[in-house]
């Protein structure tokens, strides 16, 4: 990529992906305590089951709402022209080819990543935190919450790469009566069939390199904000 298109087609899609964080990182985690209060009432209990429910719900309606960034971010990082790579010329060409629904093309795989993404995050970081705190005697700060992140982005990771793999092969089909994929299932059913199971984790170490430095710093501020404000940690 450097060699052809030089050190800034690193950074393509840079505008919207940080538009997309903003929305996406602050409505998932916010609005994971009210999706649990609610389904803490709904079900009157407050179990692992609820966390994971709490976590795909909120995770989920955060990417419906952000989806038109991510979709717009992923054709701007696969195009090779410059002119194309402009973010504005990118959702003219996206709205005249493809109408406003190109916008949320792939938004069912981007929710089910969002969904398991989150809950098994979540899920895995406050587990991971009880684990150590009982059988290694850490008390709560940096190192637990640091301890705990990592293992929360190995399986988030895991968990969501092969929904992301089918999202991202989605997102990058123009819409043509000639579609390779019609569908997320027909996408997986094709990726298997020609690639083998181990098609879904294609990437998944460079998955990982960014998912799990993000989920670090992630939870680690999430952490801090939290003990600023005077609210218990997680």
């Amino acid at each position: 990529m450097v060699r052809s298109e030089g050190p800034q087609s690193l950074y393509k899609g840079i505008i919207p992906s940080l538009l997309r964080s903003a929305l996406y990182g602050g409505l998932r985690l916010g609005l994971y305590e009210p999706c649990k209060g609610v389904l803490d009432w709904a079900t009157d209990s407050s179990n692992i089951f609820t966390k994971i429910a709490a976590g795909a719900l909120s995770g989920a309606i955060a990417t419906a709402t952000t989806n038109p960034m991510e979709v717009l971010k992923v054709r701007m990082q696969v195009s090779r022209n410059r002119i194309d790579g402009k973010m504005m010329k990118e959702i003219q060409n996206m709205i005249s080819s493809e109408g406003l629904g190109g916008l949320w093309r792939g938004v069912g795989p981007s929710m089910a990543r969002a969904s398991a993404l989150t809950a098994s995050q979540l899920a895995t970081y406050d587990e991971s935190k009880q684990i150590i705190k009982r059988w290694m005697n850490v008390k709560e700060g940096f190192w637990l919450h640091l301890s705990a992140s990592f293992a929360a982005g190995v399986v988030g990771t895991t968990a969501t790469a092969p929904v992301d793999t089918v999202k991202t092969r989605l997102m990058i089909q123009r819409q043509t009566s000639n579609d390779l994929y019609r569908n997320a299932f027909d996408c997986t059913y094709k990726i298997c069939k020609s690639e083998g199971l181990h098609g879904l984790y294609k990437g998944w170490s460079a998955m990982f390199a960014r998912l799990g430095p993000q989920t670090t710093i992630t939870f680690l501020v999430y952490e801090q904000l939290r003990q600023l404000v005077g609210i218990s940690a997680l």
